[in-house]
């Protein structure tokens, strides 16, 4: 999928780039797998700004992504690729023979008219979703199910995929997009290709208002606040905090370690990014 540029009609539009969407298709999505989206604005329960810079944005709706896709010997038609605004990938809908319709993430080259499939049975085709063990060695794999059965979790982004390595035992040995290898169950569910819309990551937005449109509020740096906001605040004229970057409650914002332990995770490491 390539990038479009804008002529520079306004300084805004100078810099802007935009992904092709000659390939989408047009009208509303699925009314049955939509829902209603409440923002929170960056707070919790409470009320309380728990995380900076978020809110405003333009309103969405709720699309219901099939992340297990359960259905499985029933194959289904693609009837639609469409843009999601919820996740940087794009979407597909699925009508399944049986009459049911759903939406799943759609891998790069899926097209409307394709037919896919979900099971043991399933062949080897983009878009299929089998388990790890029906899968030959060195495919490229999107939506992978951490836990048999809960559903896929691991590289759903535009653009990812995982490498599938080897067969050991009960497990599977994936090549994750950070370069870490890790066991997987041969029998969690997995989709064939890679996530669609790659070139998200070379979007320029080109002005900051478009940031705005996606929930984004301006970043202020702690230097730049007063003593009482932050703890890198205040000072005679320009300074540059006077002590190690940290966090608004004073906790140290590079190098400290704050990922939490996860003895039944961390296991199944076998290389470390």
């Amino acid at each position: 999928m390539a990038l479009k540029k804008y002529k520079p009609n306004t300084p805004g539009m100078r810099y802007r780039t935009d992904t092709v969407r000659d390939n989408l298709s047009k009208g509303d999505p699925e009314r049955s797998l939509v829902t209603s989206l409440k923002k929170s604005g960056g707070r919790n329960s409470q009320g309380r700004v728990t995380m900076w810079q978020r809110g405003g944005g333009h309103k969405r709706q709720f699309r219901i992504i099939d992340f297990k896709r359960g259905k499985h010997e029933i194959p289904a038609t693609v009837k639609a690729i469409e843009y999601d605004p919820n996740r940087s990938a794009r979407i597909a809908l699925l009508f399944y023979g049986d009459g049911e319709k759903r939406y799943i993430l759609a891998p790069d080259g899926l097209k409307v008219g394709d037919k896919i499939m979900s099971g043991e049975t399933a062949e080897v085709n983009v878009g299929n979703a089998l388990p790890l063990a029906k899968i030959p060695l060195g495919m490229a794999l999107h939506n992978i199910e951490a836990i048999p059965g809960k559903g896929g979790q691991v590289a759903r982004s535009a653009g990812t995929y995982v490498q599938l390595l080897a067969k050991e035992g009960d497990f599977a040995l994936l090549k994750m997009p950070s370069g870490e290898i890790r066991r997987f169950r041969l029998s969690c569910y997995a989709t064939i290709g890679q996530v669609s819309n790659i070139d998200h990551n070379n979007v320029s937005l080109g002005k900051a208002g478009r940031s705005r449109w996606l929930g984004r509020k301006p970043h202020v740096r702690g230097v730049a606040m007063n003593p009482i906001d932050h703890p890198m605040g205040g000072g005679e004229g320009r300074s540059s905090g006077g002590r190690h970057p940290c966090s608004p409650w004073g906790k140290l914002s590079k190098g400290l370690k704050t990922r939490k332990k996860h003895k039944s995770s961390d296991k199944l490491i076998v290389k470390k990014r």
